[in-house]
């Protein structure tokens, strides 16, 4: 554990101290495009985040090779090679999107082939344990071909997600919290060395994450963009595939003691896609519903839009800060409510304690709708600029309506009515005079009308005009 743990902490220093510079070198760079309408931030933000997560997976993968206990990997297995290959492949992609915003399809393109150039190195799902049945061996297209598909759907998923400050890193995190786990559990419980690299593979991506969640966190100072969102993705696809396709349940009946047992103990590994989407639940749902929607209305699945589950919970209410901390409970929930599962299926108040997370999960995402509100009719009787909110265009019509039908009456910072002028005549004043005194001054009762003050009593104006000296009045 002690290897592991210097693993991930220099995976994150180096990722930490890195992404300050790269940050410098996106804005000289150019890497800081406009803010779009679908975007959340309202100021310019540079990208290629991705740049120091990509260094701090080489310093991750270099540590772990010369220590004692974690050089077996590398030397029994072609996986940490074949992860650096993929994960070079699929950062140069999105340092090119970042910079330049290469076409979906280009991208989409370069994922499949990141995911065959793992394959190629034996980084393959090589048969699938199915209950009942037992492990079934796959063809080699058949590996190849399921395996390319776990690689793009949990990328996509993952950058899909990434919409929000410190979203997609977060709970990224929290899921290869989870994976590093159960692998841990499987390679040191069980005494399969299989597993071995998917643990390594988790707890750099701990590592990577959490060196980058400090410069992302809202208001974040730079994006990971897609060069650190398809990384982070490649790399938690990759644990996936390993500790899936490698593992054999069979031998795990050595250990158990029975099939029964081994079923409950192994259920997230079932079924390949059981285990990233049983993981990153959240952000494959975002993905499959951003599909459906798009499509149906008749839009390319890659268009990009405001839709997705992060900007959901912006438009009911939540704050930014918030709306992130609800998606991370529901990715631990979902991630760590499988993990409890695997390790004691039989206990009812995992059940129990899952159903009471979520709903108090449900009472802070529908948080905003409970908030206490006037009525509109009560509203309606309040003067505009009293009030907290904003008038709507309606309110706002019926205020200058108002305004209009309370000039027409004679308001106060009118001009004196006729009957006003003729009063003043009959006092000996000229008409010069009266128009004078009843012409509002500075600070009278316009001034008070505009500064929220309030009406003064009818001819307060005139009188308080003609209580000082002629030669004192100012217009």
């Amino acid at each position: 554990m002690r290897e592991y743990l210097l693993t991930l902490c220099i995976t994150a220093a180096v990722t930490y101290l890195l992404t300050g510079p790269v940050r410098k070198f996106a804005i000289v760079a150019g890497a800081m495009p406009e803010v779009r309408a679908r975007d959340v931030h309202k100021e310019p933000t540079p990208r290629l985040g991705g740049i120091a997560m990509f260094f701090g997976l080489c310093a991750g993968l270099l540590v772990a090779s010369h220590l004692s206990s974690l050089s077996e990997v590398f030397d029994h297995s072609n996986e940490p090679r074949a992860l650096l290959s993929g994960a070079a492949l699929i950062w140069i992609i999105g340092v090119l999107d970042d910079k330049f915003e290469i076409d979906a399809l280009i991208k989409l393109g370069g994922q499949m082939i990141a995911a065959g150039v793992m394959v190629m190195q034996g980084l393959t799902i090589l048969w699938l344990p199915v209950p009942g049945v037992g492990s079934v061996s796959l063809t080699q297209w058949q590996g190849t071909l399921l395996t390319v598909a776990l690689v793009v759907v949990t990328i996509n998923a993952v950058n899909f997600v990434d919409g929000l400050d410190g979203l997609a890193s977060g709970m990224v995190c929290l899921a290869a919290a989870a994976f590093f786990m159960y692998a841990y559990r499987i390679w040191y419980g069980y005494g399969l060395e299989a597993a071995a690299p998917a643990t390594l593979f988790s707890a750099i991506l701990m590592g990577m994450c959490l060196g980058f969640l400090p410069h992302n966190m809202h208001p974040a100072r730079i994006f990971m963009g897609d060069s650190g969102s398809m990384l982070i993705g490649l790399v938690l696809a990759a644990g996936a595939i390993s500790i899936t396709g490698q593992v054999d349940p069979d031998a795990m009946n050595l250990f158990s003691g029975s099939e029964r047992a081994t079923v409950h103990q192994t259920v997230p590994v079932y079924i390949p896609l059981l285990l990233p989407l049983t993981i990153i639940a959240i952000p494959a749902a975002d993905l499959i519903l951003a599909i459906v929607r798009r499509t149906w209305r008749g839009q390319s699945p890659f268009a990009a839009d405001r839709g997705h589950l992060h900007h959901r919970l912006l438009q009911i209410g939540h704050s930014h800060s918030r709306a992130v901390l609800i998606m991370y409970f529901w990715s631990a929930l979902i991630a760590f409510g499988a993990l409890a599962y695997s390790v004691n299926s039989a206990s009812m108040w995992i059940v129990l304690a899952v159903v009471a997370l979520s709903f108090v999960g449900l009472v802070l995402l529908l948080l905003p709708r409970f908030r206490p509100r006037t009525p509109q009719w009560a509203q309606a009787m309040v003067p505009p600029r009293y009030r907290d909110e904003e008038p709507s265009p309606q309110q706002d019509g019926d205020a200058a309506g108002e305004a209009k039908d309370t000039a027409g009456d004679g308001a106060d910072n009118s001009p004196a009515s006729a009957a006003d002028q003729g009063a003043l005549l009959t006092r000996g004043m000229g008409p010069s005079a009266a128009s004078t005194a009843a012409e509002p001054r500075e600070g009278s009762t316009a001034g008070s009308e505009v500064a929220g003050v309030g009406h003064r009593p009818r001819g307060a104006t005139a009188v308080s005009a003609w209580a000082r000296p002629a030669g004192r009045h100012k217009d």
